[in-house]
């Protein structure tokens, strides 16, 4: 009984750090775009028609990659499968600002053969609306 507890607590402390791993991934975040100086950036009238260009083929209402949807102010706060991916308050660490900058291929949006990379004035405009709350 023993060994049957050890081996079911050596599988769960491996499993622990498998995740802790993949959420412990880092990337420079000095090579982020400048956050844009616009004020009062919001979803609709700024975030959203940057999205459906590049982001709702797969993360819209037909399909929802990793159960994440950016079609909406809320769907896109509440994050995918993975969790949160805004940071409302801080777009250094929001992931999707790490992936739509494109800080780590493994992990950049949209997927080259998916769509058109996002410019740096287009990542710059999503880091200022989620500095200045993600409304």
């Amino acid at each position: 009984m023993k060994k049957i507890l050890t081996l079911i607590c050596i599988a769960a402390v491996s499993t622990i750090a498998l995740a802790d791993k993949k959420s412990a991934k880092t990337v420079d975040v000095s090579k982020l775009p400048a956050a844009s100086s616009q004020k009062d950036v919001t979803y609709d009238k700024d975030i959203k028609p940057i999205f459906d260009g590049s982001c709702f083929k797969c993360h819209g209402s037909e399909k929802q990659k990793g159960k994440l949807r950016l079609d909406s102010l809320a769907a896109a706060l509440k994050g995918g499968e993975d969790g949160k991916v805004i940071e409302p308050g801080n777009s250094a660490k929001s992931l999707l600002v790490h992936s739509v900058a494109r800080l780590d291929e493994d992990e950049a949006m949209p997927p080259e053969d998916k769509g058109k990379p996002l410019t740096a004035e287009q990542v710059g405009l999503i880091r200022a609306w989620i500095d200045q709350g993600a409304k």
